[in-house]
C-alpha cells in the first residue's frame, strides 16, 4: 500500500483511508448493463489492504439501481455506514455498493468486484482494456525481464526444473516469481488443476498440481501456474511456468533461496 510519502498527489482522512484522483476513463457492467461511467473516478486504499478500489462521483453512477441496503454487513469496509443493493434486470445484488463517511469522498459510491468477492459487478474496463479483480495501483511496478540465470527448482528434494533461461517477474510487494520455458520443466510430475485466476497485471492463469510419486506430500495444490496470453506489458512470461517461492524449494546461481513469508505461504490459494 502507498504511503503520503511515496506520492504528492495522496491525501488521508480521518478515517485511515487513502485515496487520490484518477484521469483514466473508468466503466464496471454487471452483465450487458454499464452501472458505472466515470471520467473522474478516485482509488481508494484501506487500512491494511495492499490494493485499492474505486470510488466514483454519485452522478456517473446509475443510482436509479441502487436500493437501500436490506441486510448490510457490519466492518466489511472502513467507517462504511450506507449500503445499497443493486437491482439489475431483475436480480438483486445484496450489498454491491456501498459510500464511505469520509469528508473528502462524499458524495462517492465504491463498488464490489465480483472476481475478487463473488459480488457485484462482473465486467470492469479501464478506456477500453479489460480489467480483473481490483484497479492496478499506480504505485505498484511489475517489470519481466528475461535473464541467463541459473534457476534449479526441487520438490521433497526432487529436481522438477533446471534452466539458464528464466524470466524474472519483479513485482512490487511480492518476491521475484522466476518464469522457466516448459521445456526445462518436468510437467510429466505435474496434472493439470481447472483452476483459474485473474490479475491486473498479468492477465488470466492456468495451473498445475504436483502429481509426483516421490516426496513433496506437503505441497499445497496448484503450485505451478502459467499465462497463455498474458497482459502486453508481461508478454515475456508467455506461456512460462512459474513456481511458488513459498513452498518449493528453488536455487538461482548456485545460491539456495530462503521462502518467503506471503499471504501465499500457507496455501496458495
Amino acid at each position: 500500500m502507498p504511503t503520503p510519502s511515496t506520492a504528492q498527489s495522496l491525501r488521508t482522512t480521518p478515517e485511515g483511508l487513502l485515496w487520490e484522483p484518477s484521469e483514466r476513463w473508468v466503466r464496471g457492467r454487471k452483465g450487458d448493463v454499464t452501472v458505472v461511467d466515470s471520467r473522474h473516478p478516485v482509488l481508494v486504499w484501506e487500512p491494511g489492504v495492499p490494493v485499492p478500489l474505486y470510488a466514483f462521483p454519485r452522478a456517473e453512477v446509475r443510482e436509479d439501481l441502487l436500493r437501500p441496503a436490506k441486510n448490510p454487513p457490519v466492518g466489511t469496509h472502513t467507517g462504511s455506514t450506507v449500503f445499497y443493493d443493486l437491482e439489475v434486470a431483475g436480480e438483486l445484488l445484496e450489498n454491491a455498493a456501498w459510500a464511505f463517511p469520509a469528508d473528502d469522498l462524499a458524495g462517492h459510491i465504491a463498488f464490489e468486484w465480483f472476481q475478487r468477492t463473488g459480488r457485484g459487478l462482473d465486467h470492469w474496463y479501464e478506456e477500453e482494456e479489460q480489467i480483473f479483480v481490483h484497479p492496478r495501483d499506480p504505485h505498484k511496478r511489475v517489470d519481466a525481464l528475461p535473464s541467463s540465470r541459473h534457476v534449479v527448482v526441487e520438490i521433497g528434494g526432487r529436481v522438477v526444473a533446471d534452466t539458464r533461461r528464466p524470466v524474472l517477474l519483479f513485482e512490487t510487494g511480492l518476491p521475484t516469481r522466476y518464469y522457466l520455458p516448459r521445456e526445462d520443466v518436468r510437467l510429466d510430475l505435474f496434472r493439470p488443476s481447472d483452476r483459474h485466476t485473474g490479475c491486473p497485471y498479468k492477465g488470466t492463469a492456468e495451473y498445475w498440481s504436483w502429481h509426483g510419486e516421490h516426496g513433496g506430500s506437503d505441497v499445497p495444490p496448484d503450485v505451478v501456474w502459467s499465462y497463455p496470453e498474458p497482459l502486453p506489458a508481461v508478454g515475456a512470461i508467455k506461456g512460462l511456468l512459474a513456481f511458488y517461492d513459498e513452498v518449493v524449494d528453488i536455487t538461482v546461481d548456485g545460491e539456495r533461496l530462503e521462502r518467503p513469508v506471503t499471504p501465499f505461504t500457507r496455501t496458495p490459494r
